[in-house]
Order: C-alpha cells, then structure tokens, then sequence
C-alpha cells in the first residue's frame, strides 16, 4: 500500500444512545471521541442512534422516537394544507 492515500483503519468503539448496546469493530470512521473498552485498552468512541440492537426491523418492535417535536411540527405546518385540498377535491365531484 502506498503511504498517506489510506485512511486509518482501525478498531472502534460503537455505542447505541437508545439503549447503550456497544460493540467493537475495526472502521475507518473519524472520531475525536475515546473510551475503555472490557480489555482496558482506550479506543475510539463512534455514536450511533440506532443499530441492530435498536432497529424495529432487527427486535420486530415498532418504536416512535420523536425528538423535539419534529412530527407536530410537520403537522402544524403541513396539516391544514392536507385539509384544504382534501375539501376542493370532494366540492369538485
């Protein structure tokens, strides 16, 4: 391999926030980020919302993870559009 044209690969640390399931995998991913792994070794820290801990298609449970409001938002903004329209296009038949 020629010098400076490949990234680091290295091993790292993943973290699920949603339900703190870590696992360690070697990744060429950029972190600033560091943590003790079981083998008390420090390795580069990645954060993950989801993974196949978390993921509704991997533990076939549906889970709403709304964070700040974003759907309300969406209907607040969008909601009385979808109205509207829904009412034009009835009035027109």
């Amino acid at each position: 391999m020629k010098d400076g044209i490949h990234p680091n690969y290295r091993e790292v640390v993943f973290v699920d926030l949603s339900n703190d399931f870590k696992f360690i995998t070697r990744s060429t991913v950029q972190t600033k980020e560091t943590v003790k792994w079981t083998d008390g070794k420090e390795y580069p820290l990645y954060k993950l919302d989801t993974s196949s801990e978390s993921h509704p298609f991997f533990t076939g449970k549906q889970k709403l993870v709304d964070t700040a409001g974003r759907v309300e938002k969406f209907r607040q903004k969008f909601g009385a559009k979808t109205g509207k329209s829904a009412e034009k296009s009835a009035s027109k038949a």
